[in-house]
């Protein structure tokens, strides 16, 4: 993780929207294959609230959580003290280089991780690394171009645009969700489960959170900075939270998000 330059940066606003992440919303084709005394690695953990959720699901198990921004490690630390739960470490590390032994852990877990990487496939060799032979990786990631909403708003089509031109200019993929088989055949694993799943955004209170988290992204956070920095003028960033929020008002709206997830055994 310490390659590349995170799209989203980890302002108030993107710290806010990943403690909306459960285990249950973004971790669920894992959930039935966990061990209640499993010891699992969180890597790219940011606040921590899938972390904890993980963590307060493994009964007699452990939970490490790594990040590579100290602001994403003290907001996890602090989550983690006042779930009052004792299984959960949160500290800073590199996804390519963890500080960890050979064989270290039962599970190996990243949510929207690999998208931000210039190299996936090495990340994948490091998880695998640490994780037992016969353990688990667990890697899930969005795919920004299967991303689909209605009704139609011009607006919404040039937000997506610019996120993905921005990403990619971070040394990153933002497409990766269809990727993932790609990577960790490479990666050379070769007994995996694949599948997808989504994120939908449909009632009120969803779409207004939903709208809102990218209409402060898309004005406020380091994404809005690197897309200035790529010649998008601050006049139609802000014109763009406009449009999302006006958007998330209307009747019919409606927001889906696809996910790839692989479960690859080390």
């Amino acid at each position: 993780m310490s390659r590349e330059t995170y799209t989203h940066g980890h302002a108030a606003p993107v710290l806010r929207s990943h403690s909306w992440r459960t285990a249950a919303n973004s971790a669920g084709y894992l959930l039935p294959r966990l061990d209640p005394a499993d010891r699992l690695l969180d890597v790219g953990a940011g606040p921590g609230t899938i972390s904890i959720d993980l963590a307060g699901r493994l009964e007699s198990g452990f939970v490490e959580a790594v990040d590579s921004a100290p602001a994403a490690i003290a907001a996890g630390t602090r989550a983690a003290a006042e779930s009052g739960l004792d299984r959960i470490r949160f500290s800073v590390g590199d996804v390519y280089a963890l500080d960890f032994a050979d064989d270290s852990f039962d599970v190996s877990h990243a949510h929207q991780v690999l998208q931000h990487l210039a190299d996936p496939v090495a990340a994948l060799r490091e998880m695998r690394r640490v994780t037992r032979p016969g353990g688990l990786v667990a890697v899930r990631d969005a795919d920004y171009a299967s991303m689909t909403w209605f009704p139609d708003a011009p607006g919404l089509d040039r937000w997506q645009s610019i996120y993905r031109q921005v990403a990619k200019a971070m040394g990153g993929e933002p497409d990766a969700g269809r990727r993932l088989k790609e990577w960790v055949l490479q990666a050379g694993f070769t007994e995996l489960t694949c599948s997808a799943s989504v994120w939908c955004f449909a009632d009120a209170d969803d779409l207004a959170w939903w709208s809102e988290t990218w209409a402060e992204r898309i004005t406020g956070s380091d994404l809005a900075e690197h897309a200035r920095d790529l010649g998008v003028p601050a006049a139609e960033l802000d014109e763009l939270g406009r449009v999302w929020r006006s958007w998330a008002g209307r009747p019919g709206a409606w927001f889906a998000v696809l996910h790839g997830e692989v479960l690859a055994v080390a």
